[in-house]
């Protein structure tokens, strides 16, 4: 396990420059993640900072501040290449369970216990001395998450949520104890006592995890889901194997695991925790309509049928498609047919004398569908078969 926590903060992109910036204060430390990838040897994903006074006025003097809470004391912060969050060391008070939290400054050693986990009550001084609660980096070292204290869940049940990215995206056990209190904490009802948004808000930060059907697979191991909602992961790693560099793998692997949802119910769910629109609807389509989907594909004979099967559709739906069967057709359509374009237009058959209105739109559709099956190639051909 690595020990420079600094070093590897230099390494990063952007990191040289946040901590030539801050110099040799003594006010200052490197917190949390960054801390703890650099000791497992891993580049940090981000730099966190924590000050003993405001973190706005720091802030504002490291670079550019993108956003500010007042409320709890943070900032956001462009230096350079490198995106920082800036927060003042604080204890944090839960009025009731699930309430967001009430928030005054306090000493470095307070602000690290009312961390969620102990891999992240880590920290670093400017000088590169370690500041810890204990058995924090033996748990690091052990791969190991565990909570802080009995309660943890309790006053904030979207740790549950972050339990199960962790667990995914580092690979760490969950402290025995620890999976007991969640366990306890989802049956006691937990998660009904937070805004559905705040819990979509860990739900979309699940789905943009590099795994992210890891993530909703420990999600689900920890009743965090629907119960018909659950890992289908050779289905999801098929489907991924498909999708383009433009889809998104957790709506992917979302809608794998919601296949058998009633889609009203779904639609409720995800609208319940406020999931954008865009992200909604392609869960939605794909989990609905991928099985009839493949049905289509597997009908198709001729590329111009691939085509008017998955043209439209979210890239997510036609991989998911292809996941269930007709693998060659959907492959096909990510790789080669949707980028074919017609060289002539609507334009060319206007002077041609074709009148515009519906008929326009079926001839371009049948000197698409020409090109697409090999029968026609270049301007004079497509528009020999849209006047045919």
């Amino acid at each position: 396990m690595s020990t420079d926590v600094l070093a590897a903060l230099r390494a990063h992109p952007g990191g040289a420059g946040v901590l030539a910036a801050l110099g040799g204060r003594d006010d200052v430390w490197v917190v949390g993640g960054a801390v703890r990838d650099a000791l497992l040897g891993r580049e940090p994903r981000d730099i966190d900072l924590v000050v003993a006074g405001d973190a706005v006025a720091l802030a504002e003097q490291l670079g550019t501040v993108r956003e500010v809470h007042d409320r709890f004391g943070t900032s956001t912060v462009t230096v350079g290449e490198a995106l920082v969050n800036v927060a003042t060391a604080r204890t944090e008070h839960y009025p009731q369970p699930g309430a967001l939290p009430e928030v005054a400054p306090a000493p470095l050693e307070d602000d690290l216990r009312r961390r969620d986990f102990t891999v992240n009550a880590l920290a670093v001084d400017l000088a590169g001395r370690r500041h810890e609660v204990a058995g924090a980096s033996q748990d690091v070292a052990a791969s190991r998450l565990r909570v802080l204290h009995d309660g943890s869940f309790r006053d904030d049940p979207t740790r549950l949520w972050r339990l199960a990215r962790y667990a995914a995206r580092l690979g760490f056990g969950i402290d025995p104890h620890t999976e007991e209190l969640a366990h306890a904490a989802v049956a006691g009802g937990a998660l009904g006592t937070v805004a559905g948004q705040r819990l979509g808000g860990e739900l979309g930060l699940a789905l943009t995890e590099p795994d992210p059907a890891a993530a909703l697979a420990a999600a689900h191991a920890l009743g965090l889901l629907p119960a018909n909602v659950a890992p289908r992961r050779g289905l999801t790693a098929r489907a991924l194997a498909l999708l383009p560099a433009d889809g998104h793998p957790g709506v992917v692997a979302l809608a794998a695991m919601a296949g058998a949802v009633d889609p009203g119910a779904l639609r409720a769910w995800l609208d319940d925790l406020g999931m954008p629109a865009r992200e909604r609807d392609r869960v939605l389509a794909a989990a609905a309509g991928a099985a009839g989907l493949a049905a289509r594909l597997s009908a198709a004979r001729r590329p111009s049928e691939i085509a008017a099967a998955a043209r439209g559709l979210p890239v997510e739906e036609v991989a998911l498609a292809g996941a269930l069967g007709p693998r060659d057709a959907a492959e096909a359509w990510m790789t080669r047919l949707r980028g074919v374009r017609l060289a002539i237009g609507g334009d060319d058959l206007l002077a041609a004398g074709v009148p515009a209105g519906p008929e326009l739109g079926r001839r371009l559709e049948q000197a698409l569908a020409a090109v697409l099956d090999g029968e026609a190639s270049g301007r004079d051909a497509e528009l020999a078969v849209a006047l045919g």
